[in-house]
């Protein structure tokens, strides 16, 4: 199983450089940033965990600047976003910062895709929160179309863009019905997500990894049913606290990358963070459950 991780990279931890170059020298399969533009102080959106915003939410770094510093400094580590909140992003923009990433990364990048929990962060980008979720696919058929090889135009009910000159492409050819990086879409399970992954996106991204017995079948289901390849679908959980158990029962479920929470530490910290990992992506991973914790 690859051991993938995710951190939030701020102002105040490890750098993207110093993290990217110790994760490849340890075997670790990638590294997933989160985005947040900002934290709107005066808000009603609670914290999905509950209890008080960590102090970190609101000093996130830019995730594409820093993985390009990671992408630079590596050969071989994926990189991808934990999730990357289309709905606040110009999609032609975005398609041109996805496809630059890939492209000068020799084709490493994952696009993790979600809709947001915090409406005021979103309202603050001109995002109308009862239609994010249709926005968020209309911006990926918009970036679709940038990324075909030839120049396609797009109509959508929130944006448009007429056939285009548009370098470089995504290194991954076109699957199915998915043009661009390898893309997978973060949410809870449910038929309105299963239905957003079967249409654009090539697997699911479960915060945790919790309930995947249930929930693996009706996605497996929805997929079949929407002509996908059965043996294409991926589903990585994220933000895992790894247990030797939990990754068994993962492996179990066929499920053959996951990515592990790190802390928004500094240097010192981080890496006795990864000597507590390094077990899982060995395969030793029994002796070391009480550590990861």
């Amino acid at each position: 199983m690859r051991i993938a991780v995710t951190i939030f990279l701020t102002d105040e931890t490890i750098t993207p450089v110093r993290l990217a170059r110790e994760l490849e020298q340890r075997g670790f399969a990638g590294l997933y940033l989160p985005e947040h533009t900002h934290i709107p102080v005066e808000r009603t959106s609670p914290y999905p965990a509950g209890g008080e915003l960590p102090r970190e939410y609101g000093r996130t770094l830019d995730p594409f600047v820093a993985l390009g510093q990671a992408a630079a400094v590596t050969g071989r580590l994926g990189l991808g976003t934990g999730i990357t909140l289309a709905a606040q992003h110009d999609p032609i923009d975005l398609a041109k910062q996805i496809a630059t990433l890939d492209h000068l990364s020799g084709g490493r990048f994952t696009l993790g895709l979600g809709f947001g929990w915090n409406v005021e962060e979103a309202a603050d980008h001109g995002v109308r929160w009862r239609t994010r979720r249709e926005l968020v696919r209309d911006r990926m058929g918009l970036m679709r179309a940038l990324w075909a090889e030839e120049p396609t135009a797009y109509e959508g009910e929130f944006g448009s863009v007429r056939a285009s000159l548009a370098h470089p492409k995504p290194v991954q050819k076109p699957r199915g019905p998915v043009v661009g990086p390898r893309t997978l879409v973060g949410g809870a399970a449910g038929p309105k997500l299963f239905a957003h992954i079967c249409e654009y996106a090539d697997g699911w991204l479960p915060i945790g990894g919790r309930g995947l017995t249930e929930s693996l079948p009706a996605l497996r289901t929805a997929w079949a049913d929407a002509g996908r390849d059965p043996g294409a679908l991926q589903v990585v959980p994220y933000a895992v606290r790894p247990s030797a158990g939990k990754l068994a029962h993962f492996a179990d479920l066929g499920i053959e990358e996951v990515v592990v929470q790190l802390p928004p530490e500094g240097e010192a910290e981080m890496l006795r963070a990864l000597d507590a990992f390094q077990p899982f992506v060995d395969g030793e991973a029994g002796g070391a459950e009480e550590g990861a914790r």
